[in-house]
């Protein structure tokens, strides 16, 4: 009788580890997948292999890790065939993240604007002329010769949009100025150095402090990253 009721105790007890082990398991199962699902819902990949606008992207996005499209072996190579920078950012986002099965991707499109010249050349920025930097903004300023400074305002346009495949947000900042009539400055690149503020300086002039704190990139990084907590 003794014998039986300590074989069903340690029936029991054995049950019981087996139950709690199994327990304790599939607890800390659960906790790694959960952990691995946040980390993937905090990566956003980006339609870029621009060191400068990954790196501005993860200064602003911290939250995020940000994972150029290019480490994941990645190659899309999407027709900016849109009339707004907005569109061709939303198009791009979308298209990327559809393609990597809904991961978070964020996209891009900017250029600038003239007024006198009717918004010119705005989307096709990047493509209207094939030579050089200063060779095409040689040519803006041809295009304005004897117009008066208060007719020579242009504008710097980013557009930014980030997609899940089905839900996409975006955001599009700018930042004005003047045609100069000469090229002026050797801290920048593409438009900088005739894109001159009211401060009479070209963004070339500009410390690269200064330029960041102007920036329509950052500005609309950060418009972007408040409508993302809302959003995600």
């Amino acid at each position: 009788m003794l014998l039986s009721r300590l074989i069903a105790r340690l029936v029991i007890f054995f049950i019981k580890s087996i139950d709690e082990n199994y327990n304790n398991t599939y607890n800390t199962y659960e906790k790694i997948k959960i952990k691995e699902e946040n980390m993937i819902n905090n990566e956003i990949i980006m339609a870029s292999g621009n060191k400068g606008k990954i790196a501005e992207a993860q200064e602003i996005l911290k939250e995020y890790k940000i994972i150029p499209m290019k480490e994941l072996g990645v190659e899309i190579d999407v027709e900016e065939d849109k009339n707004t920078f907005e569109g061709n950012a939303i198009k791009k986002a979308e298209t990327i993240a559809k393609t990597l099965n809904g991961k978070k991707c964020i996209a891009d499109d900017s250029g600038i604007e003239i007024e006198y010249l009717n918004g010119f050349p705005g989307v096709y920025t990047k493509r209207w002329h094939s030579g050089t930097d200063r060779e095409r903004n040689l040519e803006l300023i041809n295009k304005l010769q004897g117009v008066p400074k208060e007719n020579r305002k242009i504008k710097f346009v980013t557009a930014m949009a980030i997609s899940d495949g089905n839900t996409t947000i975006s955001s599009v900042e700018y930042i004005e100025g003047y045609v100069s009539e000469e090229v002026r400055g050797v801290n920048g690149f593409g438009f900088d150095e005739i894109f001159e503020l009211e401060n009479g300086k070209t963004l070339a002039e500009l410390t690269q402090d200064e330029k960041n704190n102007l920036s329509a990139r950052k500005k609309a990084l950060e418009s972007l990253k408040a409508k993302i907590i809302k959003m995600f």
